[in-house]
């Protein structure tokens, strides 16, 4: 591989740590994308005979065949993709085939496959989380009137409608989307002319190049062209901000299967059971798309670590960003995809989510408002009576809608009966119209609002 220069073989623990092959054989479609790209500018621009094109290009295509046939043989020995994918071609086509590698290196040709790798990667997740939007949206609209407790510290607050609280990860999952659009705004610049570090003296047209892989245009400065990764960790910052919202709602998954809560049911499709205790039900796909978030922010962690201390341009320390970049690609491609199966998925006990709604005076805020706009009590004044009667009604063992009005206006006397029409879940979350807010005719509105937001045409209904 090496030329002229070196006379001995590596040490084979050298072979071991300097081989890529193993992770980076994933990179093979588009290192022949670039390859074929890089071809063509180099028959347009003369360097390179239009023969020498036409078996390349016809070389590149039985590569692609073959590794896509599972009949192609990798071996350390020649290190990575790129020695893989030229050794064959020059055994394919000749000498055509060692003209490839004009006026390009290695280091503008991984930068390349790897952005174009990354591109890739943000398109499928953007349609992978649309499909999870589009779940939410589907159920948001199923259980719009839908009511359940709404919580702050896990504690009861106000009632909510499931509906609501389902349409809250739509926009998580809406944001996500913005960031990974911005990423691939970023990202997309070729590398490709760059060649080692300082450009080419061939007359090379990186435009053409830039154009026929998708980019808006080629990189300005060759020496960022080679060393830039910026855009892999700002798709696994991205990611890991994505997987964390995944991680929050399979947790409320997991807290809402659980016998204590029985808000919801998963089928046995996403569940698991026992090898001792035949009553399990385990939400072992929520569990597991919450244990990958770990991966994905580790990845982030260890690429912004390799990268923190290195002078430019390339070092092989840059080699190490593959494994963490397709490893937390993949752990978030699982945990999307089961995070959308279990959203269509779930079934939603309406009965328990209403009881525990109702419970634990979650309309103490609603008196105090009444008590503001139809008493005309300052609003701590009215927290402090509102205070005092659920301490009676605690006391009591009775909820708030149980207590008598004469008791009630022995602690405020300008109660009056009407005070019982807001004492409900149903009143409670129909007051809420405030642009935001829970009540079931703003939670049908925003269903329709979020599918012009962020759905597709074909997909609204």
């Amino acid at each position: 591989m090496w030329g002229g220069r070196y006379k001995l073989g590596p040490a084979e623990i050298m072979e071991r740590i300097n081989a890529s092959i193993g992770f980076d054989k994933r990179l093979y479609a588009q290192d022949i994308a670039g390859s074929m790209a890089h071809a063509e500018m180099l028959v347009a621009r003369r360097i390179i005979s239009a023969a020498d094109g036409r078996a390349i290009r016809r070389g590149l295509a039985q590569v692609q065949a073959e590794i896509e046939s599972g009949k192609f043989r990798f071996s350390t020995k020649l290190e990575d993709i790129h020695f893989h994918v030229e050794a064959r071609l020059t055994e394919l086509i000749g000498p055509a085939g060692g003209r490839l590698h004009t006026a390009r290196s290695r280091n503008d040709q991984v930068a390349l496959d790897v952005r174009l790798w990354v591109r890739d990667a943000l398109d499928r997740f953007d349609a992978m989380l649309l499909d999870l939007q589009t779940a939410l949206i589907d159920r948001a609209e199923e259980h719009a009137a839908t009511i359940m407790p709404g919580f702050t510290h896990l504690q009861t607050a106000q009632p909510v409608t499931f509906g609501h609280h389902l349409l809250a990860y739509v926009e998580m999952f809406g944001r996500d989307r913005g960031r990974l659009a911005d990423c691939r705004a970023r990202l997309n610049e070729s590398p490709l002319g760059a060649a080692a570090l300082a450009g080419s003296p061939h007359p090379i047209d990186p435009r053409m190049t830039a154009r026929a892989l998708g980019f808006d245009r080629p990189m300005a400065n060759s020496l960022d062209a080679v060393s830039d990764r910026d855009y892999v960790v700002e798709f696994l910052g991205a990611a890991s901000l994505c997987a964390v919202h995944l991680s929050r709602l399979a947790e409320e998954i997991v807290i809402w299967c659980s016998a204590p809560f029985r808000f919801i049911a998963l089928s046995d499709a996403f569940t698991t059971g026992s090898s001792i205790m035949p009553q399990k039900r385990n939400p072992d796909a929520a569990e597991l798309a919450r244990g990958k978030t770990g991966r994905i922010l580790g990845a982030f962690v260890a690429l912004c670590t390799m990268l923190k201390g290195l002078p430019l341009t390339y070092g092989k320390d840059m080699q190490e960003d593959k494994e963490p970049l397709f490893d937390a690609a993949d752990s978030l491609e699982l945990g999307i995809a089961a995070m959308a199966g279990m959203v269509r998925d779930l079934k939603a006990n309406k009965t328990r989510m209403r009881a525990v709604a109702s419970a634990d005076y979650s309309v103490a805020t609603d008196l105090a408002d009444w008590l503001v706009r139809k008493a005309g009590l300052p609003f701590r004044q009215a927290h402090h009576v509102t205070g005092r009667l659920v301490g009676i009604a605690h006391e009591r063992g009775i909820d708030l809608h149980e207590l008598p009005l004469a008791d009630m206006r022995a602690v405020e006397p300008k109660i009056d009966r009407g005070v019982y029409r807001v004492l409900t879940v149903e009143a409670s979350v129909a007051a809420r119209k405030s642009p935001g807010g829970t009540a079931p005719a703003n939670v049908a509105r925003a269903v329709g609002e979020a599918r012009r937001r962020f759905l597709p045409a074909r997909r609204r209904r």
